[in-house]
């Protein structure tokens, strides 16, 4: 069940954008997997001129349609996605399976095959049904709408519960901006730049190449400070279309004066598709920042909170309720950063429905001087982690860096979710 996470009910149509779903059956060929007739391919097509730009994923077994998404990044125009199957570890016959279904896309929308980005998510190491798939690109055809986004929220869901998109209007120079984003996303999160796969569209108007620096600069601080078991997918991606048909003046780069407003909406929706996945993390039953200040770097603070919100131990603490400082402090001793004075290390925990100033009495101190607190009581500690969102934050004490990682705690149900995933 999502963490306080409502299906979106509106998905704003972008100018220059246009979506169409369908239905493949593509899970009939999986191991154990009956006859689906649900949502699971989608197309996307951009009108003439669209930049876009993206982030794959690191793994070096990228699936054969994230290689040849990547090698088309500068010229694509169309998206094509379908999941119930990654086409991920099939090696040639996979990468051929792949282009044909770009070259269905391709003859339909009238462009060239190198300007459609193929996208897959699902179970890994199987080939994909191309014949179906293909059928289906040829129905989303047909239904390509400005207003398609809501089901090809649905199209890309793997074991998600709910679809996950947002959208925003905003100023932009005096005219209106939009941007509407989708993204999928419950297991295998830890994007590293997520499985995590993420589509957003502006009509904003820009030179070539300035969406791969709006994905970049908006990376960072969204899809790349999310985690929910510390496994990078096969298949990762997060794509950014801008379609250039807003009547603002053409934003060239980043010293232009309107890239840093729309890099700020552009990362807004980004950050919420992130935690979305989060608070629809497998099984999931919290969602929790791990807040890390005082560190000596970034580097330093990221290492520590990806350490804590990663450990097994840990997150079966957060999901028991149990407040207990032994794991925390292991997990921090354990992470991989040069030094650590540890009669620095401080620990609170903290409802999100209050104060971000941890030393209020709004927060509950658990540990001090790297020590479990006189004042501490495991009553106090267990009110806050019994409650759907609350944040760990961890003072280093050796600096003045501070950053933030989401994630989940770890229930039965994600056990069982991962152990009948093919079943």
């Amino acid at each position: 069940m999502a963490v306080n996470l409502e299906p979106p009910k509106e998905l704003l149509a972008v100018p220059g954008a246009l979506v169409g779903s369908a239905a493949a059956a593509v899970k009939a060929g999986s191991v154990g997997g009956a006859l689906e007739q649900r949502l699971d391919v989608a197309v996307f097509s951009f009108a003439d001129g669209a930049d876009i730009g993206g982030a794959y994923t690191q793994s070096h077994f990228a699936a054969a349609p994230v290689v040849l998404a990547r090698a088309r990044n500068k010229h694509a125009r169309a998206w094509v996605i379908n999941s119930g199957n990654a086409n991920a570890a099939t090696g040639e016959p996979g990468q051929a399976d792949a282009d044909s279904i770009c070259g269905t896309a391709a003859r339909f929308l009238q462009i060239g095959m190198e300007q459609v980005q193929p996208f897959s998510t699902g179970v890994i190491g199987e080939r994909l049904p191309v014949d179906r798939i293909n059928k289906a690109v040829g129905e989303c055809y047909r239904c390509l709408e400005a207003d398609g986004w809501l089901d090809a929220a649905m199209a890309i869901m793997t074991t998600d519960t709910v679809p996950k998109g947002t959208s925003s209007r905003f100023d932009l120079d005096g005219e209106t901006v939009t941007i509407t984003g989708i993204a999928k996303g419950s297991g295998m999160i830890k994007p590293n730049m997520a499985t995590m796969l993420a589509y957003m569209a502006t009509d904003a108007n820009v030179a070539a190449g300035v969406a791969d620096m709006l994905v970049e600069d908006s990376l960072g601080s969204s899809f790349n400070r999310i985690t929910v078991d510390g496994d990078t997918s096969t298949n990762d991606c997060y794509m950014l279309a801008c379609t250039g048909l807003a009547s603002h003046e053409e934003i060239t780069g980043r010293e232009h004066p309107l890239y840093s407003p729309l890099l700020e909406s552009v990362r807004a929706v980004a950050m919420e598709l992130a935690q979305s996945l989060v608070r629809d993390g497998e099984g999931a039953t919290k969602f929790v920042e791990v807040r890390v200040t005082g560190g000596a770097t970034a580097e330093d603070c990221l290492s520590v909170a990806y350490t804590v919100a990663e450990s097994p131990l840990v997150k079966t603490a957060l999901f028991a309720g149990d407040a207990n400082w032994g794991r925390f402090c292991m997990a921090i001793g354990r992470a991989p950063i040069a030094k650590l004075d540890t009669r620095g290390v401080k620990l609170w925990l903290r409802s999100m429905q209050v104060s971000e100033t941890p030393h209020t009495a709004d927060a509950v101190q658990v540990a001090d001087a790297g020590m479990m607190c006189d004042s501490y009581t495991d009553a106090a500690g267990a009110a806050v982690l019994a409650q759907d969102e609350f944040t760990v934050h961890i003072d280093l004490g050796a600096g003045q860096a501070a950053e933030s990682v989401w994630t989940t705690d770890l229930s039965y149900d994600y056990v069982r979710i991962n152990a009948e995933y093919r079943t």
